[in-house]
């Protein structure tokens, strides 16, 4: 067995041992643990690299590799780190020299732990972006389903958290299908920026010896080579491109709760939480709450402080490595962590939930066909700025006098507009209001039918 200096991969120059201090602040071990299975991979690929270079010969090649999969079952199988063990790079050595004795003092020929770390991390956040992804495409699969089942449910849409217009139940579920679509499009995107490999960039210069790197590229799986050994080993972009995509899909998750919170409220009762996503109270027997709607929408602020964190790190930082970049494993590993125990909870409570139709549409009360009212007058003739004026005056009046629109003699529509005629009342109807958008990407009937058939395809396409 190695000794616990021994495996050090650094302190030659050094005559005396690093304070006890330096020692625990430097230690990384405990978060960077983590990457142990990226790590056997890339150093797998490196002796490939090694020997294609005529560092190793074929046997010590085999040798490496063979050792790298016994280190690999020794971590899986919960091998206990040692406490000398400054990071993960450090564990994995001292357990191939373990396992394979002094030639694996060869591996690290040509390669730092700049490099080392970047391959790591960026094949991490390449594996974190399809998790995430998946996840998401869960939860639009669940509001795909909840919005077939509303069918043609109407309810209040709003603006200002005021009651705005009717529109179709699917067509509010389906606007956060559609948030969650461009998060789709940002965690690929996240993706497709991690994979681009840095190993073979060395500690900043580049490596002395010929490692092809195409086929590092190719063992690894990445998609292009680094075009610069100073911005490889510096370059953590790729982390704020994961960790943006997680704070936006947390915030999109953060909405979507929100409006759940409120119509689920006694004061709206639109939906009803179901028993399995919600919790009680340890004082009042009779309450429900949607906690794991409030956890979700608590987790934007979480992820959007482990963004702040990293663009914070980065913004003061010198080109090249700085070992302020460790911490950029904390703020990603935080943000992934949260939001894949966050949207199966969504997912969950969404699909439990219970829609009430009848007290949705008992809430379109007449007042919200106002603009169908000024629409009225244009198709008379008349500007909508006259149109929006008189059926202003219109609104005024059912205020003042405590009524709905609806409830107003024709004696009040003609005096608001010479133009309103007895077939104005017919403008008042919400059903007709939803049906009279009918235009792409509007909460007509047909539309939604067509949003909906939309849905299904991009999930299809990307499945």
């Amino acid at each position: 067995m190695s000794s616990p200096e021994s495996h050090k991969l650094w302190g030659g120059r050094f005559a005396s041992p690093t304070a006890a201090a330096l020692d625990a602040l430097n230690r990384s071990i405990g978060v960077d643990f983590r990457l142990w299975p990226f790590d056997v991979k890339l150093s797998k690929a490196w002796a490939l690299g090694l020997r294609e270079a005529g560092v190793f010969s074929a046997q010590e090649c085999e040798t490496i590799r063979k050792g790298l999969d016994s280190v690999a079952a020794l971590l899986a199988s919960g091998k206990i780190v040692d406490p000398s063990d400054e990071d993960v790079h450090t564990l994995i050595d001292r357990l191939l020299h373990d396992a394979v004795g002094d030639v694996a003092s060869k591996l690290h020929t040509g390669r730092s732990r700049n490099d080392q770390v970047a391959t790591d991390t960026r094949m991490w956040c390449a594996d974190a972006c399809a998790q995430v992804r998946s996840a998401v495409r869960e939860l639009q699969h669940t509001l795909v389903v909840r919005a077939e089942e509303l069918s043609d449910a109407a309810m209040p849409a709003y603006t200002h958290l005021q009651r705005a217009q009717p529109v179709l139940a699917s067509h509010w579920v389906l606007a956060h299908f559609w948030s969650l679509e461009r998060d789709i499009t940002r965690l690929e995107s996240a993706r497709s920026a991690a994979l681009v490999l840095p190993l073979g960039s060395g500690a900043i210069a580049g490596s002395a010896f010929s490692v092809p790197r195409d086929l590092l590229r190719a063992e690894l799986g990445f998609e292009r080579i680094s075009q610069n050994s100073i911005d490889a080993v510096g370059d953590r972009d790729f982390v704020a491109d994961l960790i943006f995509a997680v704070t936006m899909t947390a915030t999109h998750l953060s909405r979507l709760a929100e409006d759940l919170i409120i119509f689920g409220s006694s004061e709206f009762g639109f939906v009803r939480f179901g028993d399995t996503f919600s919790t009680g109270s340890s004082m009042m027997p009779q309450k429900r709450n949607p906690d794991a709607l409030e956890l979700a929408r608590g987790s934007a602020a979480r992820a959007s402080g482990d963004l702040f964190t990293l663009l914070a790190t980065l913004k003061g930082l010198p080109s090249g490595y700085n070992k302020d970049l460790q911490d950029d494993k904390r703020a990603v590993f935080d943000a992934v962590d949260m939001i894949l125990l966050v949207l199966p909870a969504v997912s969950g409570a969404v699909g439990e939930l219970r829609f009430d139709s009848l007290k949705m549409r008992a809430a379109l009360s007449s007042g919200l066909m106002a603009t169908d009212l000024a629409d009225y007058l244009v198709t008379k003739g008349i500007s909508f700025r006259d149109a929006h004026a008189a059926v202003g005056a219109l609104v005024r009046e059912s205020e003042e006098k405590g009524c709905e629109l609806s409830a107003l003699p024709s004696s009040s529509f003609t005096a608001a507009h010479a133009t309103f005629g007895s077939d104005a009342s017919e403008w008042l109807s919400a059903e007709k209001s939803i049906s009279r958008r009918e235009i792409a990407g509007g909460t007509g009937g047909k539309s939604v039918a067509e949003q909906l058939s939309a849905a299904r395809a991009t999930m299809a396409r990307s499945a």
